[in-house]
């Protein structure tokens, strides 16, 4: 970890709805005047997406039918982990982007001085710009482990946020999401889901455990069956659990004034209604991000 140069991680799975954070901390940044280096967590997949696709066609023929983007084969961990050590220490990193689009392709073809980058594919590596105040990563794998490998990214991490809806909504708001942004059906979604869970349940959720706030949507209305529901459940069907992992410096009588509607339901958690789950981040993380670059500066 480095007070100087502040690594800060968002981590959440796929359709757990990390845009939400980045979209507040984008805000706080904006307000603090916070410059941050940018890092897409699908930039460090170690496949882009013909070979992923041929890669787990090869997996299947062999017996093994859970090659995921989930996990360690197509992900570089150790890369995660580097780029972390490497920013806390000197203030620099490389970085790359995966392209998602046509408009992305456009745009990082313009940066770059390309004409051949098309959706699925991964840009050339460059530096980042110099002089940031920290680096920012949102992505699946922010507190990365892999002990087989020696590897845990989170020691070089020095804020780090868990998104992690309840999973029936979090698959919820997948499946809506892949039909409506990536024209999925819904059986193809719900292959994926089942061909990951073993890399979710191995490299995703043990990450929660160690993230210093976890923010966890829970609806307040039937999603015992995520497979059929004709929609997402919306802010106002939901609440919103907040854990802290060391509470010690949480003003929560603050936190309870502030967020109407929150209330507490343990020593260390907080709950807050679904429609503020925007503001409440804000607050919580706006003074957090003052510390972190008041450090900084000392």
């Amino acid at each position: 970890m480095s007070r100087k140069y502040p690594v800060v991680a968002v981590t959440g799975s796929s359709g757990a709805g990390t845009t939400t954070a980045k979209r507040a901390f984008e805000t706080i940044f904006r307000r603090e005047k916070i410059t941050a280096a940018v890092i897409e967590g699908d930039s460090l997949h170690s496949l882009d997406r013909m070979a992923f696709r041929a890669a787990a066609a090869e997996a299947a023929k062999n017996g093994h039918n859970t090659f995921s983007h989930f996990g360690p084969e197509a992900n570089h961990f150790d890369k995660i982990q580097e780029m972390f050590k490497t920013y806390g220490e000197t203030g620099m990193c490389k970085r790359r982007y995966y392209v998602h689009s046509d408009v992305e392709a456009v745009e990082h073809n313009k940066h770059f001085g390309l004409t051949d980058l098309t959706p699925g594919v991964f840009t050339p590596w460059e530096d980042i710009e110099k002089d940031s105040d920290l680096l920012f990563y949102e992505g699946l794998h922010g507190m990365a482990k892999d002990d087989a490998k020696g590897i845990d990214a989170s020691k070089f991490v020095d804020l780090s946020i868990g998104v992690v809806p309840v999973v029936n909504l979090e698959w919820i708001q997948k499946i809506h999401r892949d039909k409506a942004e990536r024209g999925y059906s819904a059986e193809a979604t719900v292959d994926t889901i089942m061909r990951r869970m073993p890399d979710y349940i191995n490299y995703i959720t043990p990450q929660f455990t160690f993230t210093d706030i976890n923010f966890q949507r829970v609806a307040t209305v039937d999603t015992s069956n995520p497979f059929i529901a004709r929609d997402i459940p919306t802010p106002d069907e939901s609440f919103v659990v907040i854990r802290f992992r060391s509470p010690k410096n949480i003003d929560f009588p603050y936190l309870l004034d502030m967020i109407d509607g929150s209330f507490m339901s343990r020593s260390n958690t907080i709950v807050v209604p679904g429609g503020k789950m925007s503001f409440a981040m804000e607050v919580i993380l706006a003074p957090i991000m003052h510390e972190l670059i008041e450090n900084k500066k000392k």
